[in-house]
């Protein structure tokens, strides 16, 4: 059975279709948000922490996390996380990039406009081939950089209001993109009738994000922090932009996070872009795994219950021969996983990252410390916690000189693996 425990009367609401969520997801604790690293000054102030309790909507399907914290709050202009620090996915960027070139034929009379376009990783690209772009973004630290890149950028929230100026200023976007933004919208409503309004009437709007499915088949849980307001199935998304006059004609699967999709949506009235049989596979497998059913969604709870207590035995027995641990990254999910298992510093020492704007300060509740990659040959850890698991082929390749001192690698996700 699936868990149903808040009254209705005190019941958040859906965010899509306002019904009362009464259904339990997943309950995470309390955990602060995470991307706020605390930093040596406040290492001795108390942080914030807010509920991480998911609930699945019985009526939309649609999975979510109310919002207990403000957007402005969680993304402002200390916000720590800079696409272009990874290498594979600056290059999922340029092939991208050169895809929708050749299948849309943009070229200098088009104009390209990114949501959430964060430091320039992906319009770079478009700007080099003389394509005029436009990023949105939020957060000023991060527009800052892709100035730097030559990506001419616009720091506002994303939503129907700003849409309404970018069209009267800029005019209307032919290709309007949003990679990992979705689930980042506390107001989904307000976003996608923004891609309505900005869209020219022949445009193109591709969106990615982790898709559901997989969050649930692999155990992702470490993927819910307070940023991501939802956990978005192709199904409810399509759902939801129909609602907006949008219609999603084509939807690539991709290896990105663990397992996303790209959709591809364009206006109700626009008939040259028809419906292709990739959509309708995609429907008919979300169907056939129970999207429709919520006891679909009642095992996962138990299931993260089960891989703390194996993650927690593996730390126990390795600290207890007394080995050293460090970790790498410091990702969100990596902040959700330490704070939910209970994980500190008396587990492991320390984390790195290659983001010079994270360095020298503490992960965000568990206060482990983050220092740079220089950080392994001076401390040779005999286990490396891989907290960015998605990117774990391309972290053993820049740290697999651990091996020379027997350093082994951990990816705790989907399943705790220990790897030579």
């Amino acid at each position: 059975m699936v868990v149903q425990n808040t009254p209705n009367a005190y019941a958040p609401r859906c965010r899509f279709c306002s019904t009362p969520l009464v259904h339990t997801f997943v309950d995470l604790g309390t955990s602060p948000p995470c991307q706020r690293h605390v930093t040596p000054q406040r290492f001795n102030h108390a942080e914030a922490f807010y509920p991480l309790h998911v609930y699945v909507c019985h009526r939309c399907f649609l999975v979510q996390l109310p919002q207990y914290v403000e957007r402005e709050e969680l993304f402002d202009d200390q916000y720590a996380y800079f696409s272009s620090y990874s290498e594979s996915w600056l290059k999922h960027a340029q092939e991208y990039t050169r895809k929708m070139i050749q299948r849309f034929g943009l070229d200098d009379k088009k104009r390209v406009v990114e949501v959430a376009s964060n430091d320039g990783y992906l319009l770079q690209y478009f700007v080099q081939k003389g394509i005029p772009c436009l990023g949105i973004e939020p957060t000023a630290n991060t527009a800052r950089e892709a100035e730097k890149k030559g990506v001419r950028s616009l720091v506002k929230f994303f939503g129907k209001e700003t849409a309404r100026e970018v069209r009267q200023t800029f005019g209307p976007a032919d290709l309007l993109l949003g990679n990992n933004v979705l689930a980042h919208v506390p107001d989904i409503n307000d976003f996608v009738e923004g891609f309505k309004i900005l869209l020219a009437d022949r445009g193109v709007i591709t969106v990615e994000f982790p898709v559901l499915h997989k969050l649930i088949e692999n155990n992702y849980f470490d993927t819910i922090y307070h940023e991501h307001f939802s956990y978005l199935s192709f199904t409810t998304v399509e759902t939801i932009f129909a609602h907006h006059g949008l219609v999603l004609f084509d939807v690539e699967r991709l290896n990105t996070h663990g397992g996303s999709v790209r959709i591809y949506a364009r206006h109700v009235s626009d008939t040259s872009k028809p419906v292709n049989e990739n959509v309708i596979a995609m429907r008919q497998y979300e169907k056939q795994a129970g999207h429709f059913d919520l006891n679909y969604y009642s095992a996962f709870g138990e299931k993260v219950r089960e891989t703390k207590r194996r993650i927690l035995e593996f730390l126990i027995r390795v600290k207890r021969e007394g080995k050293k641990i460090a970790g790498y990254g410091a990702p969100g999910k990596g902040n959700t996983l330490l704070n939910y298992c209970g994980i500190r510093t008396d587990f492991i020492d320390f984390t790195v990252d290659r983001n010079p704007h994270k360095q020298n300060n503490y992960l965000p509740g568990s206060r482990i410390p983050i220092l740079p990659p220089e950080a392994l040959k001076e401390h040779r850890p005999d286990y490396l916690f891989i907290l960015v698991w998605n990117l774990k082929d391309e972290v053993m390749n820049q740290t697999k000189f651990i091996r020379e001192w027997g350093g082994k690698f951990v990816v705790p996700l989907p399943e705790l693996q220990v790897l030579n």
